[in-house]
């Protein structure tokens, strides 16, 4: 590796780092289970340097460089992913896109904004919205995670029943190839010109490029926000409620309904114990959010559903990006994870009932819930989330393994999709092969080989073990 590190300190300089502090910030994202193995003294290796990327021009020499050397290399944004996707080890090089950032072209007029890929998805949200104008992509982890990260993990965020997921707001990109050749995507609203080519590398968490650009096609900021509430006496007619408002077309923004369990311990204040919550956002022009606000109330009512109060939907915008650290919990003893999948609306009830009984059973759960956050006419996501405190600690990293296998084989069994939104790292590797089936996971592996015949390019994630 000494011969890398001085190949690549030649053509990149001070941009090679290969002090303690970088390496060990960049060995892992923040999977809880990498945290856990951090906590109980498994830490993951450190690589042997992190390249701090400035340029597109810079990422296309290190990965030049790295496949003429034969040396893996681990794509790193904003470290925020939640699944494993970035694991480091001595032999690797972390390349990060951090040093990718800032607007680099706004145009107001055909409302397109072109931001580099390191860009944090805060910064850039601000900075359009100086221009009277949103991205409308507002995951949780808006101010941790990076733009390319967005598109790189097929990310949705908070708003998407109205605004779309982030496949519905790329424009066009630039990525870097595993040879070191650059792709840029044309900027057109619409092409015919065979497969779209910005869906091979929208999900594939940088194991077939690395995107170093990115074009998003905004919105105008709304001209009316409003909230509203409504509780229901089971999951099931909120479900209806969904289904009923998505089937005849009306989409606002913030579309979430949980169960009793979760709007208990997160809405005590707003809703009657035993029900299931549903929060909404209207946003749009005053007339369409009167008028979708009336209709959405009238159907609301027709499946069962008592008005709540609005205050609920401020609080959850007050506090929608706050949650405890994986590391404060699990120094407390607990395993706490959430596993976001989706399905058909018949099948929405059966899974939530086969997941929280099939986890439920384990003796050391306390807790297994789901709420849904993204619907879609011919369905809708749900978000699980468990805790569990084994009676040893050193147990903890297999009930963690138990808890997703349980959820995981609920999915195949009932054809459900087993990722919405986090993605797929390490934690739902093994289990792609069973949402893709045997002919898609050999065509992912061709695609692969073909871009990166050593498999040099984030190795270990995405991809099933043959």
């Amino acid at each position: 590796m000494s011969a890398l590190i001085e190949r690549l300190r030649k053509e990149l300089g001070d941009q090679v780092d290969t002090s303690d502090a970088a390496r060990a910030a960049h060995r892992h994202d923040s999977w809880m289970l990498a945290q856990l193995d951090d906590l109980q003294g498994r830490s993951a290796p450190q690589p042997a340097a992190v390249v701090h990327a400035r340029s597109t021009a810079d990422v296309s020499r290190t990965l030049s460089l790295c496949r003429e050397l034969g040396v893996p290399v681990v794509p790193f944004g904003g470290g925020s992913g939640v699944c494993g996707a970035i694991q480091a080890s001595p032999d690797t090089v972390v390349l990060s896109t951090r040093g990718l950032d800032g607007l680099l072209e706004l145009d107001s007029y055909d409302m397109l904004a072109r931001f580099r890929a390191g860009t944090m998805g805060g910064e850039a949200e601000r900075r359009v919205q100086q221009d009277g104008l949103t991205i409308g992509h507002w995951p949780q982890s808006i101010e941790l995670s990076t733009v390319g990260g967005w598109v790189a993990t097929r990310a949705a965020g908070q708003y998407s029943t109205a605004y779309g997921n982030i496949e519905d707001v790329l424009f066009a990109l630039e990525v870097v190839l595993p040879d070191g050749s650059v792709l840029r995507t044309r900027e057109t609203p619409r092409a015919s010109a065979g497969p779209d080519l910005r869906q091979l590398f929208m999900g594939s968490e940088g194991t077939l490029g690395v995107i170093t650009e990115v074009t998003f096609s905004l919105r105008p900021l709304p001209e009316a926000t409003r909230g509203a509430a409504f509780h229901f006496a089971s999951l099931e007619q909120g479900l209806e409620a969904l289904r009923s408002l998505m089937r005849v077309g009306w989409r606002p923004p913030v579309l979430r309904l949980y169960d009793s369990i979760e709007s208990g311990r997160q809405f005590a204040d707003w809703c009657p114990d035993g029900r299931a919550l549903l929060i909404l956002l209207h946003e749009g022009p005053e007339a369409a959010v009167a008028a979708e606000e009336r209709a959405v109330a009238e159907l609301c009512h027709a499946a069962g559903a008592e008005a709540g109060d609005p205050g609920s939907v401020t609080h959850w915008l007050e506090h929608r990006n706050q949650v405890p650290t994986f590391a404060e919990l699990l120094e407390s003893g607990l395993v706490v994870d959430t596993i976001e999948v989706a399905t058909t609306w018949q099948r929405v009830p059966v899974l939530y009932d086969a997941v929280t009984s099939a986890v439920g059973e384990l003796p050391s759960v306390r807790a297994v819930s789901a709420h849904s956050s993204h619907s879609y006419r011919s369905g809708t996501n749900l978000y699980f989330t468990f805790i569990a405190k084994p009676e040893r600690r050193e147990d903890m990293a297999d009930t963690y393994r138990e808890c997703w296998r349980r959820t995981m084989e609920a999915c195949a069994r009932l054809g459900a999709g087993i990722a919405h939104h986090h993605g797929i790292g390490r934690v739902r590797r093994e289990q792609l092969a069973d949402e893709l089936g045997p002919v898609g996971t050999e065509l992912l592996r061709t695609l692969k080989g073909a871009l990166d015949p050593a498999g040099l390019l984030n190795p270990g994630a995405l991809l099933p073990e043959r």
